[in-house]
């Protein structure tokens, strides 16, 4: 019998630092395992980034105002799901929004110009979106999809997949803090236990210990998501305005610094976070009704958390 062993991977994908940790006994089936679970990533990231001219992304961009584009089984599941998040976020979880983008300048900490937002706003809109079986249209010139708000949450289900199938059953993919637990720990030491999930602090510089932690969750299987305000954001006139943006105003939130939640896998985790920090000050509630756990930090840095958190 093999003796258990914990190997960890780590590779670079959607812009992010991402890596797979998993424990088993046979290491030749683990790193083929890994390898086959970072090809499934990168074909996600090629299919459905909007950074490469030749993803799906892409060529629906391309023809807004034209002609419909036909899509193939997977990306029309994923249409489905933004279409479900729309309506389950009372509008506020729309793909159509990340062209607002273009008004926001993180990097030179500039207010966007109110014509420059309006004019944006008027492209941004699930419901000028058609829909036809296996084809899709966007009805205005210059409206864009981003698969931005669970594409990484995706890919990590995804991962998660691919190493269950490969025989692992004990592993923890990692996508730039969107996680999937694929089991608890095996390691004789650990065995049954969770895996152990630092949060970051959304602003340790405040904090009275120092910590640039915020706390620990355990994640024993399933997914885990964080959104804050602290990932893209410039201070103007000693206001923080974030990358959250509510595509209603074009404005960024305000109400939370961070919203983590572990749901059934990563994809719905990763959205409820959005929407958490969409509903703005109706998140606790909202949440409360996903029957899923959270931590969230409100602008002031209370925290609020499910008991079992």
């Amino acid at each position: 019998m093999n003796h258990w062993l914990s190997l960890r991977f780590d590779f670079k994908a959607m812009a992010s630092p991402c890596s797979i940790q998993m424990d088993g006994q046979d290491e030749p089936a683990m790193r083929h395992a890994a390898e086959q679970a970072i090809a499934e990533v990168q074909r996600i990231e090629h299919k459905f980034s909007r950074y490469r001219p030749d993803s799906i992304v892409s060529r629906i961009n391309q023809s807004a105002a034209q002609g419909a584009i036909e899509v193939d089984e997977e990306t029309a599941g994923l249409l489905d799901f933004a279409h479900s998040l729309w309506h389950l976020s009372g509008g506020l979880f729309d793909i159509t929004s990340g062209v607002l983008r273009r008004a926001w300048d993180f990097r030179a900490a500039r207010l966007p110009e109110p014509e420059a937002l309006q004019a944006l706003l008027a492209r941004v809109g699930w419901d000028k979106v058609e829909r036809n079986g296996a084809t899709i249209r966007l009805l205005q010139p210059d409206m864009e999809l981003d698969f931005g708000g669970f594409g990484k949450e995706y890919a990590a289900d995804r991962a998660a997949a691919v190493l269950q199938r490969h025989g692992i059953h004990h592993a923890l993919v990692n996508l730039g803090g969107d996680l999937h637990a694929l089991g608890p720990r095996a390691l004789p030491e650990l065995a049954d236990s969770a895996w152990q999930i630092e949060i970051q602090h959304p602003r340790p510089d405040d904090a009275a210990d120092g910590r640039t932690a915020l706390g620990i969750l355990p994640l024993h299987q399933g997914g885990l998501a964080t959104s804050g305000d602290y990932e893209r954001f410039f201070i103007h006139d000693g206001k923080r305005y974030c990358h959250v943006l509510d595509p209603r105003t074009g404005w960024p939130v305000t109400h939370w610094q961070s919203v983590s939640v572990l749901a059934a896998n990563t994809t719905t985790a990763g959205a409820l976070t959005t929407i958490a920090m969409l509903k703005e000050a109706a998140a606790l509630d909202w949440l409360a009704g996903q029957n899923v756990r959270y931590l969230a930090v409100r602008h002031d840095g209370q925290m609020h958390r499910t008991s079992v958190a």
